[in-house]
C-alpha cells in the first residue's frame, strides 16, 4: 500500500476493525518513512456477472445496488444505513449461493421483497421504476399480485 503522501510503498497497520454492514474492513496505517497515517478499506471482490434486459454483462456493484434502493427510500422511514443493511444482505445472500451470473430480473425481485417487508412505498417507488410501469392498472396488477405471492 503506498503511502498517499510520500508514496513510499511500505507501511503498518495500527488499527483494524471490522464493518459487517458493508462487509469491509476499516485499517489504520502508518507510513515507514514520513510516518503520517491514513485510512483504507478493505472489501469483498465480487466476481459475479449481472445479465441486463438488453443481454449484456456488467460486473455486480453493490454501490449501485446501494443507489437504486436509496433511490426508492428517499422521503420514506427507512434510514440510509437500513438501505446499507438491505444491500449488504442481498449481496451475502447471493454470495452464499455462489451465484457466477444473476438476471437483473431476478435481482430486481429480490429488492422488492426485501422493500416490501420493510416499507411498502419504497416497494411501489421502486416497482415502478424497475417494472417500467406505463399505466396505472399495471401498477395496481403488480401490488396485488406481489401481496398474493407474500401470504
Amino acid at each position: 500500500m503506498k503511502c498517499p503522501f510520500c508514496s513510499f510503498e511500505e507501511s503498518k497497520v495500527t488499527d483494524s476493525r471490522n464493518s459487517s454492514e458493508t462487509n469491509t474492513v476499516r485499517r489504520r496505517r502508518e507510513c515507514l518513512q514520513c510516518l503520517k497515517r491514513f485510512t483504507t478499506f478493505e472489501s469483498v471482490d465480487l466476481t459475479f456477472q449481472v445479465r441486463k434486459r438488453d443481454g449484456q454483462y456488467e460486473d455486480f456493484n453493490q454501490d449501485k445496488l446501494t443507489r437504486g434502493i436509496d433511490m426508492a427510500c428517499r422521503h420514506t422511514s427507512i434510514s440510509h444505513q437500513q438501505v446499507r443493511a438491505i444491500s449488504s444482505k442481498i449481496t451475502a445472500d447471493l454470495m452464499e449461493r455462489q451465484v457466477r451470473e444473476i438476471d437483473t430480473t431476478e435481482l430486481g425481485e429480490i429488492v422488492m421483497k426485501n422493500l416490501y417487508d420493510l416499507d411498502q412505498i419504497a416497494y411501489i417507488r421502486f416497482a415502478c421504476v424497475y417494472k417500467r410501469f406505463k399505466r396505472v392498472d399495471e401498477l395496481k396488477d403488480a401490488i396485488e399480485h406481489f401481496s398474493i405471492e407474500t401470504i
